[in-house]
C-alpha cells in the first residue's frame, strides 16, 4: 500500500495534519518517535500501528522533501 493510501489529510481530525488512516497519530509523532532513537518494532508496539504505517509516514515525508524547491542564495 503506497503513502498516498495510508496517509490522511483531513480538517477534521488533528487540525488537517496528516495522520496515520485509521487512528489519529500525526505522520510528524512516528517520525519523530524514529529520529529520536526508536525502532520500528518499538513505535509499532507504541503506537499499535504497522510496520508498513511506519514505511508509509517516512515515504510521506519523503515525497514532501522531494517536491521542495531550493534557491541557492548569492554569496
Amino acid at each position: 500500500m503506497s503513502p498516498e493510501n495510508r496517509i490522511v489529510i483531513d480538517p477534521k481530525i488533528c487540525h488537517g495534519k496528516p495522520v496515520i488512516l485509521g487512528t489519529r497519530l500525526p505522520v510528524a509523532i512516528v517520525l519523530g518517535s524514529l529520529a529520536g532513537g526508536m525502532n520500528f518494532d518499538e513505535v509499532q508496539r507504541e503506537y499499535d500501528i504497522s510496520i508498513d504505517d511506519i514505511r508509509a509516514a517516512i515515504g510521506y515525508a519523503n515525497a514532501l522533501v522531494e517536491r521542495e524547491q531550493h534557491h541557492p542564495l548569492p554569496a
